[in-house]
């Protein structure tokens, strides 16, 4: 049997320190998050110095515009949440992984292992898309493993001397399907007799990207008011937990028809709408959360953020929600009448032999 172990390595500037991981997104099953690990190899001439090396997990938070920043001001808020000394190495029990005891074996003694715990609320990586044209750093929450060297974790380091290697936290869909989604909403009109009731329902609870949500609309006019056309839309929400009024909706989906209309007095109809909310179709559109991005490569909308409870959000965590909201047109006098339901829009979680190949871990 033949082992064949495909991992991720950088080196400092000064090709002093290098860092090895076998993996870069590490699964929060909201109670608990995989822990990091990797290998720093040291070249022989910093070994014989004695140098300090520190391994931290550092989380870059965006809330502004690098462009409006100015003397003194910045709209990023860089949090350390682990930190630990690799070099000389702490005494400590750590549990090798398969790939850390491989790589010990193969790359010598100046290889040290690091594991590090993520901490369970920390926020997930979710980014805000920009404009193509705009080069600078995007609002959200990145992580990234930081290697340096100093005389404490508290140093300022060099960057000749430091390695930063950008990590996703991710969360995969719940194994099992929830209660299917279904509201039932009424309107009742000043001067006028009966009411317009709107019945929308879900095919189901739990999306995978790039699915088709089947949206049930069935309408009863028992007013006098006549509906003049029908709108099915997919709205994502944005809650940036700093700021007390930082919410925000997009719609990134929608479907807009005038079948089965006038819906006179008396009458009712019952239709299907289908929706598929993909970035392709909005990837010109600034302020859409997306999954946090490793060097700008190809995302996907950021899936729906699942917390143990409110208590829970982290104060510089960004949560994503999505919902379907159908509304009816009753014309300029009438005005419209609004249903909502919320849904979950994630990644499923892979096979294990898909996270063995994306782990870069094939057995022959």
């Amino acid at each position: 049997m033949v082992v064949n172990f495909k991992v991720f390595k950088k080196c400092s500037p000064n090709n002093m320190i290098t860092l090895y991981m076998n993996r870069r997104d590490f699964v929060d099953s909201v109670t608990q998050v995989e822990p990091i690990d990797g290998i720093v190899v040291l070249d022989d001439e910093y070994v014989r110095q004695n140098r300090k090396i520190f391994v931290q997990l550092v989380c870059n938070f965006r809330y502004g515009r690098e462009d409006d920043e100015m003397i003194g001001l910045r709209f990023q808020k860089e949090l350390t949440l682990v930190s630990q000394q690799v070099c000389p190495p702490q005494k400590q029990d750590i549990q090798l992984t398969k790939m850390q005891e491989r790589l010990l074996k193969k790359l010598g003694s100046n290889a040290y292992p690091f594991v590090m715990q993520m901490p369970p609320s920390s926020p997930a990586s979710v980014v805000l898309q920009q404009k193509a044209s705009d080069e600078s750093q995007p609002c959200g929450v990145q992580y990234f493993v930081k290697i340096f060297t100093g005389d404490s974790d508290c140093d300022r380091s060099h960057r000749r001397s430091t390695i930063n290697l950008g990590i996703r936290k991710v969360q995969y869909a719940p194994t099992k399907q929830g209660i299917q989604p279904c509201t039932v909403v009424r309107k009742d009109f000043l001067l006028s007799p009966g009411e317009l009731e709107l019945e929308v329902t879900l095919d189901k609870q739990l999306y995978h990207h790039g699915e088709k949500i089947s949206v049930n609309i069935c309408v009863r006019n028992n007013s006098n008011k006549v509906v003049k056309k029908v709108k099915a839309m997919v709205q994502q929400g944005v809650d940036v937990v700093l700021f007390q009024n930082g919410q925000f909706r997009n719609t990134i989906a929608f479907m807009e028809t005038s079948e089965g209309c006038p819906l006179n007095p008396g009458s009712s109809l019952q239709k299907v709408m289908y929706l598929v909310p993909t970035l392709v179709a909005n990837c010109d559109r600034a302020g859409i959360a997306v999954e946090g991005d490793i060097k700008r490569k190809e995302t996907a909308l950021a899936s729906t953020t699942l917390i143990a409870s409110q208590d829970a959000r982290d104060a510089f965590g960004i949560i994503v929600s999505y919902a379907v909201k159908v509304k009816l047109f009753l014309g300029a006098l009438g005005g419209e009448l609004c249903a909502e339901l919320p849904f979950i829009l994630m990644h499923p979680k892979p096979s294990r032999k898909a996270q063995l190949e994306a782990e870069g871990s094939i057995e022959a």
